[in-house]
């Protein structure tokens, strides 16, 4: 892959499979190499999620972040972790609400997750602008220093917010078949 060639050293997957299939071999050849994880993450993924990843950024309900407290004691590794907050309040999205935010916070951190900040997917169609400012305040009100937010269409906006990780995969790579 080119952009490993250049020194690139940080990828995002959205499915799991793919993923295993993409970078089991990758990794082990370049081992400074860091994925993350940025699709829905099903409970009974997460083994191989915890194996393959080192950023989860998609923890959005208590039953995934004790799966991935058990699991990572199992394989002795830390993922470093992004909470899902709907910040839309949509309900065809995933994510924590705003109002069950803190609590799932201090959740994570009892179940001794590495959680290292929030991320969010606006909704469609609207102006990213206020959600990513509102996002900026979530994550700064519980002292996080990471924010995962920010696609190929506000990508710009979202680093004017302080975003630290972007996810503008179409925008390098192309659309997705």
């Amino acid at each position: 892959m080119p952009l490993i060639e250049y020194g690139h050293t940080h990828f995002g997957e959205n499915k799991i499979q793919e993923a295993m299939n993409k970078w089991t071999d990758l990794k082990s050849n370049f081992p400074n190499i860091k994925l993350h994880l940025i699709g829905k993450l099903q409970t009974n993924k997460v083994k191989f999620a915890v194996k393959l990843f080192d950023y989860i950024h998609s923890v959005d309900n208590e039953k995934l972040a004790k799966k991935i407290s058990e699991e990572q004691k199992k394989q002795n590794k830390k993922i470093k972790i992004f909470i899902q907050v709907n910040i839309g309040n949509e309900k065809q999205k995933s994510g924590i609400s705003k109002e069950n935010l803190k609590n799932f916070y201090y959740f994570c951190k009892d179940l001794e997750l590495n959680v290292i900040g929030l991320m969010c997917i606006p909704p469609l169609n609207t102006n990213s602008k206020y959600f990513f400012e509102e996002m900026y305040d979530l994550n700064t009100n519980l002292n996080l220093k990471d924010l995962s937010m920010g696609m190929t269409s506000d990508y710009i906006e979202a680093a004017k917010n302080s975003a630290t990780y972007l996810r503008i995969g179409s925008k390098i790579f192309g659309s997705r078949n």
